[in-house]
């Protein structure tokens, strides 16, 4: 008993540290466009989203209950899976991270405890309909509809306001856009605390009913629904400045209309989604949305190289964390000694990917740079070649490719000359 006592500390307690990894992994989905127009500097942004992602997690337990009592079956299911499930969701969180790819965090949790489960209890311990139904059919469309609620909100913003022409309004108009946006990001954080917070809550529930201190399908109690709220505020307010740099400057350029644009409909899709007890990915709602605004904006280019390489980490995600979490669980299997080496594979990879990043440290000074070597797709270097040149005087560097002759010819239908 008292064995399971302590596994079940450590559970919880590598839960908190997952939620906290959640927090600076997917700041960049409600700030990330904040920061790189200038709505708002980038300590001040972090500590928003903190406050408002600790409210968000006290506003329902709908998802929470989707994770403790959906996704597996918690007949068979030991408490020694659920670590094994978290140790797959923390290595990938933080993997992706030291890259800068705004991978699923949610999608890590679940990738992590499918295999962990499957390692443990074969694939019938694995309910395929929930799976389906709340996890990857939400994958699919969640981005998909963010990104095209914003590119036409974006298209529309910009048409309702192609004949505003004096100085005075354009500038109104841009503080409006600003502080629309400041909205939209703190409703984004708000979302995204109601969604994320939950699934912390959720596996630790699930912890709880699998050894024994809680009844099936019950909800999560006060203390985790507490202390879940916190640790993933805290991530946030660290602030995951390379993620946020990639959905910021990365993908595409954003103006203040594109940001507001974006950002609200994320946050609509994550809040009806979180209602309906859909455990979607807010990352992915959030970079769909980035990109369906950059291509709403005439003129506007998304970096596909960098879209790309974020596609291939979403489709990695699930069965990466799940190779993860099996091997984890193969480890736990054998007893104490196989629980000690996974805490310890756990604590020292975590340390090597910190290490890793002290060699090209991002954070609030420079999360504004952007990568000036990455190469440039093929559609955009085709425009760029075609680009008419600048309306204006003739350019200094251009020379006439025939030569005027010295004395023309005598033509009849032309004046002479005047001397």
């Amino acid at each position: 008993m008292e064995h399971i006592t302590l596994l079940l500390a450590i559970v919880v307690v590598t839960a908190l540290v997952f939620d906290f990894t959640n927090g600076f992994h997917d700041t960049a989905n409600a700030m990330a466009t904040t920061i790189s127009t200038g709505a708002l500097k980038p300590k001040t942004a972090v500590a928003m989203s903190a406050v408002l992602n600790l409210i968000g997690a006290f506003l329902s337990v709908e998802v929470a209950k989707t994770i403790s009592g959906g996704i597996v079956n918690e007949d068979g299911i030991r408490t020694e899976v659920i670590f094994a499930a978290l140790v797959g969701a923390i290595l990938w969180n933080l993997l992706t991270w030291l890259v800068g790819l705004p991978s699923s965090s949610s999608h890590a949790l679940f990738g992590g405890l499918i295999g962990a489960a499957v390692m443990s209890a074969g694939w019938s311990s694995i309910n395929g309909g929930t799976v389906v139904t709340k996890v990857l059919l939400p994958a699919i469309a969640a981005p998909l509809v963010a990104g095209i609620a914003a590119m036409l909100a974006t298209r529309l913003t910009y048409r309702i306001n192609r004949n505003v022409t004096d100085e005075g309004q354009l500038k109104s108009t841009a503080k409006g856009y600003r502080a629309g946006q400041i909205a939209s990001a703190g409703l984004v954080s708000l979302a995204h605390g109601t969604n994320d917070a939950q699934k912390t809550m959720g596996i630790i529930t699930l912890a709880l009913v699998t050894s024994g201190v809680l009844a099936p399908g019950s909800n999560p109690p006060m203390w985790v629904i507490v202390s879940a709220g916190v640790a993933i505020a805290l991530g946030t307010y660290l602030g995951g400045w390379r993620i946020i740099r990639t959905m910021g400057k990365g993908l595409t350029d954003l103006q203040p209309p594109q940001g507001f644009a974006a950002q609200t409909s994320a946050a609509t899709v994550i809040l009806a989604s979180s209602h309906l007890g859909f455990s979607l990915s807010t990352t992915q709602s959030c970079s769909g949305a980035v990109m369906g605004a950059g291509l709403g904006r005439k003129g506007g280019v998304v970096r596909w190289s960098t879209a790309t390489r974020m596609f291939v980490a979403w489709g990695l995600t699930l069965p990466a964390a799940g190779l993860i979490g099996a091997g984890a669980e193969f480890l736990t299997k054998q007893g104490p000694w196989g629980i000690a080496v996974t805490a310890v594979i756990l604590v020292g990879g975590s340390f090597a990917i910190w290490v890793a990043s002290r060699r090209q440290p991002v954070d609030h000074t420079n999360v504004n740079d952007t990568d000036d070597d990455e190469p440039q797709g093929v559609v955009t270097t085709a425009m760029a070649a075609v680009q008419p040149p600048p309306i204006g005087g003739p350019a200094s560097d251009l020379a006439s490719t025939i030569p005027a002759p010295a004395s023309a010819p005598d033509d009849p239908a032309r004046p002479p000359a005047k001397v």
